[in-house]
């Protein structure tokens, strides 16, 4: 009965499970991935990962985002190039990061299940890319190489869409020389655009 009076709960259970999944995930892939095994080497049961998470993406985009890092501050570089080149490496990197297999598995899912859509649509909105996006714009503004500028939301999501197409075409890693054509081509001539009155 020891075992009742130290069962995790809250916090420690969720760490655990997210720990779990991304385990699972390194080990047998998204399709092979099934909740029973994530209970198992968690510890728990099926209907207490059930109780937090609807569906086996819904626990995956939570593992994923868990493992993220912290975000330890947005770089000043001294120009708009340079901070969006370490900008679109992060993301290239935390692409690679994350089993290719992964993104595939958890996008098929979204094609099926609306409620997946819904899931990673507000994921992205509320990302701290978006965030990191606006500062690094914000700095460039205030040295003078860009006019004040509204950011769409699809523009703030824009850096994270352009490295999973590339990612889709050439696997990650990204080449660095199309992280800089990323910005060079695209991301910059579209902020200079907006930027105009």
């Amino acid at each position: 009965m020891t075992e009742t009076k130290t069962r995790r709960r809250g916090e420690r259970l969720e760490q655990a499970i997210l720990d779990a999944t991304w385990a699972e995930l390194a080990e047998v892939g998204y399709t092979a991935l099934t909740i029973e095994a994530v209970a198992k080497r968690a510890g728990t049961s099926k209907p207490v990962i059930y109780r937090r998470w609807q569906s086996r993406a819904h626990l995956v985009v939570s593992a994923w985002v868990r493992q993220q890092p912290q975000e330890s501050g947005t770089p000043d570089l001294g120009s708009l190039r340079a901070d969006l080149v370490w900008l679109f490496t992060r993301v290239a990197d935390r692409m690679a990061g994350m089993m290719s297999e992964t993104i595939a598995g958890v996008m098929a899912d979204a094609f099926k299940h609306p409620e997946v859509q819904t899931l990673l649509r507000d994921r992205l909105d509320s990302a701290p890319l978006t965030g990191v996006i606006r500062h690094v714009v914000d700095n460039a503004v205030a040295r003078g190489e860009l006019r004040p500028v509204e950011l769409p939301r699809m523009v703030l999501r824009l850096p994270l869409d352009l490295v999973r197409a590339v990612a889709v075409f050439y696997g990650p890693p990204v080449p660095d020389e199309m992280v800089e054509s990323m910005v060079d081509d695209v991301y910059l001539p579209l902020l200079k655009g907006l930027a105009l009155d």
